[in-house]
């Protein structure tokens, strides 16, 4: 007897200390006779991956295609990741897919499987009838879960230093890990260190892989830039945007530029209200960009996971922050709270603790990581209104 899906996925553990890359290629071999797959984009770097998937997704359906889009992780609700034709996957079709894929594997891969490898596989089969299908990876890129299959292009957002204990210590060995997925054509964004760069053209070359490298579509710059002064997106998201326009240029999908304003990014330099950003970058590269985007300086609801640089993200936000409340968030990666008391404390920031009391002559910002927003949802959900 099989376990529905939440109790099954409940039950594997989220990290593991050794990882088996085999593992997925093999189930994926096993399911691969019983599905059909979708033309693929993969969407592999450090930061930026949400946002071009989901603007791609979001675009290219809106253009008449079925598309599905799969990311990680989620803020709310584990149906975030599978996103299909504009909604987030429903408990019934998640259910199905579960039944489908636990029947194909039997129970003993389906247990070996980790909880990311198995809801990748369970996107393929939610996935099957699609044109278009968006897989953002999780963790790098050449060893990950999502990259099991074959896809048309790969789309190379900004790569920075994260995961060094995974991917490498240096920003050439990190993108080498992350570029080294790509097939036939990769569609490299504009980066932050031009080791990136010489990474990618190296690759291309070793696999006979297409280099695009993004400017931005100039004819829907002026539209671009309307959109997101409507949107209060930051610079970032614009660049985001351009590369979401590109792929599909490449491609050659259709797409008006104007439905970008019906699309809603949760979680990304959101305005949750009228004082209050959430926003689930959670590394320096991401701090910067944010630091750019602000316009006035912010309360800084604040905290982080212990493998990433928190020191280095405090240091980039400070000029934009009057002080910041320390956020307690449940997680077995979370950094105690004393280390980032201490950061605070070198990096000369005022601080204490969010105390659930929002002011309204205040502008804050929520960064961190999705805990760090899922956090603070979870204890403001009565006080204003959240998306269910």
């Amino acid at each position: 007897m099989m376990n529905p899906f939440n109790s099954f996925l409940e039950a594997k553990p989220l990290y593991y200390k050794e990882i088996d890359h085999e593992r997925v290629h093999i189930a994926y071999g096993m399911l691969q006779p019983h599905i059909r797959q979708p033309r693929t984009v993969h969407v592999v770097g450090t930061n930026g991956k949400g946002s071009t998937g989901r603007m791609m997704a979001h675009l290219a359906y809106k253009s008449g295609l079925t598309v599905g889009h799969f990311s990680s992780p989620h803020i709310l609700k584990f149906n975030e990741r599978i996103w299909l034709n504009g909604c987030d996957s429903s408990d019934r079709m998640l259910e199905e897919a579960h039944q489908k894929l636990f029947s194909i594997l039997g129970r003993e891969m389906s247990e070996k499987l980790s909880y990311f490898e198995y809801t990748t596989l369970l996107a393929f089969i939610v996935f099957e009838n699609c044109d278009l299908m968006i897989l953002e990876a999780g963790l790098g890129g050449e060893f990950d879960a999502t990259n099991v299959c074959d896809k048309a292009l790969s789309v190379i957002t900004p790569i920075g230093i994260d995961h060094q204990a995974f991917l490498g210590e240096t920003i050439g060995e990190i993108a080498g890990t992350k570029i080294r997925s790509i097939q036939q054509a990769l569609l490299l964004a504009p980066q932050v260190y031009d080791e990136v760069v010489e990474v990618a053209r190296e690759i291309a070359e070793e696999k006979g892989a297409k280099l695009y490298l993004s400017p931005c579509p100039t004819d829907k710059m002026s539209e671009l830039e309307v959109i997101s002064q409507e949107k209060s997106w930051g610079n970032y998201l614009i660049e985001n945007a351009c590369v979401a326009l590109q792929a599909l240029d490449i491609l050659e999908i259709t797409y008006d530029v104007n439905d970008l304003r019906s699309l809603e990014l949760f979680g990304r330099f959101y305005p949750l209200t009228e004082n209050i950003r959430i926003d689930v970058g959670h590394n320096p590269l991401a701090a910067k960009a944010i630091e750019k985007a602000l316009k006035e300086k912010v309360v800084l609801i604040y905290n982080s996971l212990d493998d990433k640089d928190y020191e280095s993200v405090l240091r980039t936000l400070k000029p934009k922050v009057k002080r910041v409340e320390i956020i307690p968030i449940d997680s077995q990666r979370a950094t105690t709270l004393s280390e980032i008391e201490k950061a605070l404390e070198k990096v000369g920031m005022d601080y204490g603790y969010f105390e659930k009391k929002i002011d309204k002559d205040e502008q804050y910002l929520v960064f961190g990581s999705f805990y760090v927003v899922e956090e603070f949802l979870n204890k403001m959900q009565k006080k204003i209104n959240v998306p269910k």
